[in-house]
């Protein structure tokens, strides 16, 4: 990696977690070792390499991440008649959505985080991606059940209510907003989504994707 930048700050993190924080593009010696001020360190690796190095370097496992994907012309959508999207809604009812939705992703689950900043992260993202309107709001009986975020035909961001969860109903949903992300020329649906999330697994699984580049994530903390 001569020449390449081996690690990036990441401002809307930073904002959203309160302390600097940074993503090292690959988990190379030289990389590592520039992790050495104040801040909240992320790499992402191939789930088979040796992670001894990042042991030595004080970092710890966080999750895995793997890539549902679907070829947009291969997609079968599930039709509901309940089921809709629209994408002119008010912001204030997708951020009540949002707030606790993502309980799987690797910044609730880092110990070092409080909830609530994890929770600012997904809220800010999610303001972002309104702001530039690319949110469906998932609609069920013309009621608001979830919302999904796009950018270029990947699902960037999704949450469905918790009254909605477990009624088999995000399927329909998924399709509703798949299917026009298709028809608006996207060549492959794509995700990122971790793997200890089984009910988005299954769900991505139930609408035909398959799955590719898994990735651990493993974080480290410097004060």
């Amino acid at each position: 990696m001569a020449g390449a930048k081996l690690i990036e700050r990441v401002p809307w993190d930073c904002a959203a977690l309160g302390r600097e924080v940074f993503e090292l593009k690959s988990a190379a010696p030289e990389a590592l070792a520039q992790a050495r001020t104040p801040g909240h360190y992320t790499v992402k690796v191939d789930p088979l390499a040796d992670k001894r190095i990042l042991h030595e370097h004080g970092f710890y496992y966080c999750d895995t991440l793997v890539e549902p994907f679907c070829a947009a012309a291969q997609f079968k959508p599930l039709p509901h008649p309940s089921a809709a999207f629209r994408l002119d809604g008010p912001l204030e009812p997708l951020l009540a959505i949002c707030r606790g939705a993502f309980e799987h992703d690797r910044f609730h689950r880092d110990f070092s985080i409080e909830r609530a900043r994890a929770d600012l992260r997904y809220e800010n993202w999610l303001r972002a991606l309104y702001a530039a309107g690319k949110v469906y709001g998932l609609l069920w009986d013309a009621g608001l059940a979830g919302f999904i975020a796009h950018e270029q035909g990947k699902l960037v961001l999704h949450a469905l209510d918790r009254r909605h969860r477990g009624c088999g109903i995000a399927k329909y949903l998924w399709s509703a907003a798949c299917a026009n992300l298709a028809r608006q020329g996207a060549p492959e649906l794509t995700s990122s989504i971790s793997a200890t999330n089984l009910p988005a697994v299954n769900l991505y699984a139930s609408l035909g994707f398959r799955f590719r580049n898994p990735l651990d994530v493993y974080h480290r903390v410097i004060s």
